[in-house]
């Protein structure tokens, strides 16, 4: 790529660029931003890193007046950095040419309102590369954290103080990193996981774990312990133990089929279903693995999910509809029980016509198992024996579909071509 190349992104991250509103615009941009990068950094790497520091250079200027109190936006430059710094650091920059990014980046840090670059900073010894520079940065910040943080004085904050920590860890200052955080007055992993990860760096596995675990008083900090311990114990060789003892609650996901497929990924040597089986044990919720269970093709274990009752009936609905052709056996069950619990009135704003759509589903499912008579004496006993809670609209509903079921088998029967 030739020197001075010009990147689309740059005009979409003018300063100011973006209003209050906009957040999703500005999530939508740095998409883009991120992708235009990456497709730099194929052909060349080190313009890409240059581009990198270009965008982290922007963006507090221009998301400065978006409205951010949802955390929309904020992830959203969390998911941008998290895609970028590993290729920042892995950039073939010389070494002036990656003091001139960090010089650019402590300024962007300095100026950024809301913390938008924490990231960032978190991960400045791994930027800088050179171990000799990240000393220097080190040397820096070092004195006045230390002096700041010796003084005792409550809510005193040092601009750079995990650059500090991150930069010592890298240049295997290990010694003064323990000094530094044997003046905090209290337990704070943010800070914490830097002598964590120096003990890891040691060798000392189990001395880091068992560091980290005694931060467990922060709240905030649960998930990132359980991860960091895990990955001491798996880098340690011993996968065993990672598993047992945090790889069931390590994974992180919007959904839990996520959570699974991020589990089954760390641990490809073991069984799937059991690794599925072993999350909902440990999890619990096991009614809320029903949608995870059926896409990951278990639907043994999804059918017993659901049987627990707590799945939302509209979801059952879909999955019965799904599966009708391809395993008409599973979907044929799956409907009787959302039939089941639309009847009483369960679920997320339950609708009569949901109701109506179970027992189409139900019906063909059984149509496909040769199995209808079954199907209608078990529509029939839902009907004749009522729950105490039970939703006469969806009773009428029910009534409705298996009337119109009825008259189709009774045309069948009279032509059967």
């Amino acid at each position: 790529m030739a020197p001075g190349y010009k990147w689309a992104f740059t005009a979409r991250f003018r300063s100011e660029a973006y209003g209050w509103r906009a957040s999703a615009l500005a999530t939508k941009r740095l998409k883009e931003a991120v992708t235009e990068i990456q497709k730099a950094a194929k052909p060349d790497p080190l313009a890409a890193g240059g581009g990198v520091v270009m965008l982290m250079e922007r963006i507090w200027p221009a998301l400065q007046h978006v409205d951010s109190s949802s955390g929309a936006l904020g992830n959203a430059v969390n998911r941008t950095l998290e895609a970028l710094i590993p290729l920042l650091i892995a950039a073939p920059a010389e070494r002036k040419t990656r003091e001139q990014w960090m010089e650019r980046l402590y300024q962007a840090l300095v100026e950024d309102g809301v913390n938008y670059l924490s990231p960032v900073e978190g991960r400045w010894g791994d930027i800088c590369v050179f171990a000799d520079l990240a000393s220097e940065w080190a040397n820096r910040i070092f004195p006045l954290l230390r002096q700041t943080w010796a003084s005792g004085e409550r809510g005193a904050w040092v601009i750079g103080a995990t650059l500090c920590l991150s930069c010592l860890v890298e240049a295997e200052r290990f010694s003064e990193l323990q000094d530094v955080l044997s003046f905090l007055p209290y337990r704070f992993w943010h800070y914490e996981k830097f002598l964590a990860e120096a003990l890891l760096r040691q060798g000392r596995t189990d001395d880091a774990i068992a560091y980290a675990e005694e931060c467990g008083e922060d709240p905030y900090a649960e998930g990132e312990i359980t991860r960091f311990c895990e990955r001491a114990l798996l880098e340690a060789g011993r996968r065993e133990e990672a598993y047992q003892r945090y790889g069931l609650w390590a994974a992180t996901g919007t959904t839990y089929l996520a959570i699974f497929r991020n589990t089954a990924k760390r641990y490809p040597e073991r069984d799937p279903r059991q690794i599925l089986l072993d999350l909902i044990n440990a999890r619990g919720s096991k009614g809320k693995w029903f949608a995870a269970a059926k896409s990951a093709g278990h639907l043994d274990v999804a059918l017993e999910c659901a049987r627990k009752g707590t799945t939302d009936p509209a979801t059952l609905v879909r999955a019965a509809r799904d599966f009708v052709e391809t395993a008409p056996e599973f979907a044929a069950q799956v409907a009787l029980l959302a039939i089941k619990f639309l009847l009483d009135g369960r679920g997320y704003e339950p609708r009569p016509l949901d109701i109506g759509s179970a027992h189409r589903h139900l019906m063909a499912a059984a149509d496909r198992l040769r199995a209808t008579e079954w199907a209608m004496r078990e529509t029939l006993e839902l009907l004749a024996n009522p729950s105490p809670t039970e939703v006469s609209i969806m009773r009428d509903e029910l009534v409705a579909s298996f009337q119109d079921a009825q008259r189709q088998l009774r045309r069948s029967a009279e032509d059967p071509q």
